[in-house]
C-alpha cells in the first residue's frame, strides 16, 4: 500500500495542514495533522504577498523559513500518525503562495522543497501549478481534478465548494456527458478574517456570529459587485493580488455615509455568499447538492446566507462523503503527488484552460 503525505498552507494562511492517506485500491485518510503559522511570520507573509517590492533577502528567507515550517509539520504528522517514514512513497507540497498572476504569465509558492526532502528524508513533490501556466492555462483551481477522482456520483448532481482564503467550486454533473467546471468566484474568508483582526484582534468570525449582529449595506455590496472579475467567464482564479483590503477600502470609501463595523462584516460575508450562489446558478446543473469543504464550513452564518440564496439545493459538508472538510485541500496535494509519482495528468484543462493535460509537480528525490 502506497501512502503519500499531502502539505496544505492557503491564502487564510492560518496553519500548515497535512495528511497521510493511500489511494488505491480506494482512498483513505490515514492520519492528520494542523500546525499553526505563528502571527510574526503569517504578518511576513502577507507583507511578501501584498508588497509590489520586496528584497530577494526577505523571500529568500522566507522560502527557508516556511520550507523548515512544511518539513516540521510533516515530520510530526509522521510521529503521530504511529505510521514509519519508510512506507511514506512520497510527500505532495502545494507551498504558500504569494502572488498569483497566471494573467502575466507566473504564479509563485515558496516553502523550499528542496529543504523539506532533506530534512525528512522523503521524495518531496511541489511546485504543481507553474506547469498548467505554462502551458497557458490558469494553474488553478486544481483540486477538481482530485474532486471529480473521489466525489463525483452518477445519481446526483453535486457542486463541490471549498470556502478557504478564496472561494472555488467544482460542478460534478451525474450526466458524465456534461464536462468538468471549476472556478474561483472570488473572497471566501480572507477578508471577513482580515476585518475582524483589525477591529477586534480575532483571527475569525467564529460561526459568523458577529456578522449576523450587523445590517448588509446595499450601496456597498453593490459597488464591490461592480468589479469585473465577478462577470469574467471560466477558467478563472484570483487570490490577494485582487481582494485585499486596499481594495474593501476603495469602495467604503465612496459610501455617502459612515458604516458601521459590524454593517460592514455583514456585507463581506454577503459578498462571499452571494458570489458563490450567483455562481452555482451559473452551472448547467438544476438544484444540486452543495458539500462544503474548508474553513467556511464552520461558518454557519455564511452557510445560512449561501442557502437563503439557492432555496432548492440542499446543503452539507463533505464529512457526508467521508471525507472532514477540514482536510480535503491538503488530501487534494496528496492525491497530486500520487498522480506525479504515477507519471499521471494531475490538472483538468477545461477547468484551468490549459492546452492540454499535463503532469504537474518537480521531484526532489529523498
Amino acid at each position: 500500500m502506497s501512502i503519500y503525505l499531502g502539505l496544505m498552507s492557503g491564502t487564510s494562511v492560518d496553519a500548515v495542514d497535512a495528511v497521510l492517506a493511500r489511494f488505491e485500491p480506494d482512498f483513505e485518510l490515514l492520519a492528520s495533522h494542523s500546525k499553526p503559522i505563528k502571527p510574526a511570520l503569517k504578518q511576513r507573509i502577507l507583507a511578501l504577498a501584498g508588497a509590489s517590492m520586496y528584497g530577494v533577502d526577505d523571500f529568500g528567507l522566507l522560502d527557508r523559513e516556511l520550507g523548515e515550517l512544511f518539513a516540521e509539520t510533516a515530520t510530526e504528522l509522521i510521529s503521530l500518525s504511529g505510521i514509519p517514514a519508510s512506507r511514506i512513497t512520497a510527500i505532495g507540497s502545494h507551498g504558500q503562495t504569494v502572488r498569483h498572476r497566471p494573467g502575466q504569465g507566473f504564479t509563485l509558492q515558496i516553502g523550499d522543497p528542496s529543504r523539506i526532502a532533506e530534512q525528512t528524508g522523503l521524495t518531496t513533490i511541489a511546485d504543481f501549478r507553474r506547469r498548467d501556466v505554462a502551458a497557458g492555462g490558469q494553474g488553478a483551481p486544481l483540486v477538481p481534478a482530485f474532486h471529480r477522482w473521489l466525489f463525483h456520483a452518477p445519481d446526483e448532481d453535486r457542486v463541490i465548494v471549498n470556502i478557504g482564503g478564496m472561494a472555488n467550486l467544482t460542478c460534478l454533473a451525474a450526466d458524465t456527458n456534461t464536462r468538468v467546471t471549476g472556478f474561483d468566484t472570488g473572497p471566501g474568508n480572507a477578508l471577513l478574517d482580515e476585518w475582524i483582526y483589525r477591529e477586534q484582534g480575532l483571527t475569525f468570525d467564529a460561526n459568523g456570529d458577529w456578522a449576523s449582529a450587523g445590517q448588509v449595506i446595499p450601496a456597498l455590496l453593490e459597488s464591490m459587485l461592480t468589479t469585473p472579475f465577478f462577470h469574467q467567464s471560466a477558467p478563472k482564479s484570483t487570490g490577494r493580488e485582487q481582494f485585499n483590503w486596499h481594495w474593501v477600502e476603495h469602495h467604503v470609501d465612496k459610501l455617502s455615509q459612515t458604516a458601521s463595523a459590524a454593517d460592514i462584516q455583514a456585507t463581506l460575508t454577503e459578498l462571499t455568499a452571494h458570489t458563490i450562489a450567483e455562481a452555482v446558478k451559473w452551472l448547467p446543473l438544476s438544484s444540486p447538492t452543495l458539500f462544503v469543504c474548508g474553513g467556511g464550513v464552520h461558518n454557519g452564518f455564511l452557510l445560512t446566507r449561501i442557502a437563503d440564496r439557492l432555496p432548492g439545493s440542499r446543503i452539507t459538508s463533505t464529512a457526508e462523503l467521508k471525507l472532514d472538510p477540514d482536510w480535503v485541500e491538503a488530501a487534494a496535494f496528496a492525491w497530486l503527488a500520487w498522480r506525479t509519482d504515477r507519471r499521471q495528468s494531475g490538472n483538468l484543462p477545461e477547468v484551468t484552460g490549459a492546452g492540454g493535460e499535463r503532469i504537474l509537480g518537480a521531484i526532489y528525490p529523498a
